[in-house]
Order: C-alpha cells, then sequence, then structure tokens
C-alpha cells in the first residue's frame, strides 16, 4: 500500500517516506477556496500557494510584483478549503533576499497568520543563512533551483537553466547546500532532465521537478495551466488535462443566448 494512501494528514515526514520508498509526490498551485477543495479532495500530496498567483490570478507580467500581504491572503483561502494535503506558501520577491533576519520575519508572519504548513523561496548558497535560521525556528523550507522565475531580469530569458557545465555544478553544489541547512524538499526548474536525475539521486530529501524530466521524486504543474484555464502559455513540459477555458466561454455563452432569448430563468426557475 502507498504511503500516501496511509496517511491522514501529508506532512514532511511523509514526503520522506515516499522519496525513500520509491512514491513519486503530486504537487499542484492552488490560490483559493475553492480550487483547493477540489484538488485536496483529489487526493494531492502537496499543493503550492505560487507567487505566480501574480500572473494566473492579479495579470501580472513576472512574479516579482506580488506582495507578502497578497499572498498571505491567497494561502489563507487555500487552508480553509484543504482537510489533507501539505501546503507551501511562497516567500515573495523581497521578503527574504536582503537578510536572513528580515527572511524569518516573513515567515513567521506567513506561518502565524495563514495555517500554511511551510514556506518556499528561490536560490542556492546564497539564501543557507535565511533557511537555517527559518527551520530553526520550526518553519519548514522547501527550496527552489534552476529556473527561478524571481531572477528574470537577471537572467533576461525564461529558456533552460544550467545546461553548461559551470552552472550545473553551481546547481549540485547548491542542492547538497539547502539540505544541509535543513530543506524538506527542493523544486527543480527548467533544467536538463540528465542533471535532475543525477541531483535526485545525490539527495536525501525529495526533489519536485516542473520541466526537469521523469526522475525527479515529483512533479509540480501550475493548476491554470494543467486545466487549460490559461491557453496563451504553451512550454515542452506541460500536459494540459482539460480545456476549462473552452468548456467556461461555452457555459459563458449558452448563458447570454438564454437571457436574451428570455429562455432563463424559465417557470421553474422562479419563485
Amino acid at each position: 500500500m502507498s504511503v500516501q494512501k496511509e496517511i491522514k494528514k501529508i506532512t514532511t515526514n511523509t514526503l520522506l517516506k515516499m522519496k525513500a520508498g520509491g512514491e513519486k509526490i503530486s504537487m499542484l498551485t492552488a490560490y483559493d477556496f475553492s480550487f483547493a477543495k477540489i484538488i485536496d479532495g483529489a487526493g494531492i500530496d502537496i499543493i503550492l500557494v505560487g507567487d505566480s498567483a501574480s500572473n494566473v490570478m492579479a495579470g501580472h507580467e513576472t512574479t516579482l510584483p506580488i506582495t507578502l500581504d497578497q499572498m498571505i491572503y491567497h494561502a489563507q483561502s487555500v487552508v480553509r478549503g484543504i482537510d489533507r494535503c501539505l501546503v507551501v506558501v511562497d516567500m515573495p520577491f523581497g521578503t527574504y533576499q536582503s537578510n536572513s533576519e528580515i527572511a524569518l520575519a516573513s515567515a513567521i508572519k506567513i506561518m502565524k497568520e495563514t495555517g500554511g504548513h511551510s514556506v518556499k523561496f528561490e536560490g542556492g548558497e546564497e539564501v543557507v543563512d535565511s533557511v537555517k535560521k527559518i527551520v530553526s525556528a520550526g518553519i519548514p523550507v522547501m527550496g527552489h533551483l534552476g529556473l527561478t522565475p524571481q531572477s528574470i531580469y537577471k537572467f533576461g530569458t525564461y529558456t533552460v537553466r544550467a545546461k553548461e557545465e559551470d552552472e550545473a555544478e553551481k546547481l549540485k553544489k547548491d542542492a547538497l547546500h539547502l539540505q544541509k541547512a535543513g530543506a524538506f524538499a527542493i523544486v527543480l526548474e527548467k533544467i536538463p532532465a540528465a542533471l535532475a536525475k543525477e541531483v535526485s539521486e545525490s539527495l536525501t530529501i525529495p526533489t519536485i521537478g516542473i520541466g526537469a524530466g521523469q526522475d525527479c521524486d515529483g512533479q509540480v504543474l501550475v493548476m491554470h495551466d494543467m486545466l487549460g484555464i490559461n491557453t496563451e502559455f504553451k512550454p515542452r513540459f506541460l500536459r494540459q488535462y482539460a480545456n476549462l477555458n473552452e468548456l467556461a466561454t461555452a457555459a459563458v455563452q449558452q448563458y447570454i443566448k438564454d437571457v436574451k432569448s428570455k429562455n432563463f430563468p424559465n417557470k421553474e426557475e422562479q419563485y
């Protein structure tokens, strides 16, 4: 029997057992109560309250504009909708980079105000002090390496990272640094599959891939992308499991038609 099915509530310890047993970890983003309820009820292991809310919920071009208070609002909504999965909350740009004291204060604010179970932030060796400080305060930390969207203006592109040997070597070292500092898992975004396999095998903590091949210990996608709500984003790594954009458009068009033709409401739909 799978570890995931035996457990009433998923914890960071569950994820370690899943990795040890070779059981893959499923993770999706969510930003509100209704979708969190659906995704948790379907049996997901982890919900990430991603700073991708900046893009898919607020319409920004990058993840940079979203604030700590906005992330807290989304996380509060998600936590009210779940019973079982682990909730990870992204720490937005500017809430952890400057020093570990600010990072700790941001993480404490998220945990106190949301009821979430852990935080995630981007970076390797340069954020190790923050990871240590937050973990020592009793807050679980998920790392994030490879393509780190908060650094988009530094990279200048959303292309695959760590194809060159020096960047790949740094990523391997960064992953070990994060594990040693106490991170419970690491997201690997848009890196070569062979490198992701090597990193995953070098760690005792699980890796969660997005565009990083099948050998990561788990996978994550943005809910709006995999459900086909957002139709503009079609990278190679994305598998679209539904086309909600098409379904919703057809439903709205039918509603408009029914209202205009006086078909809605009918006699049975009034008091």
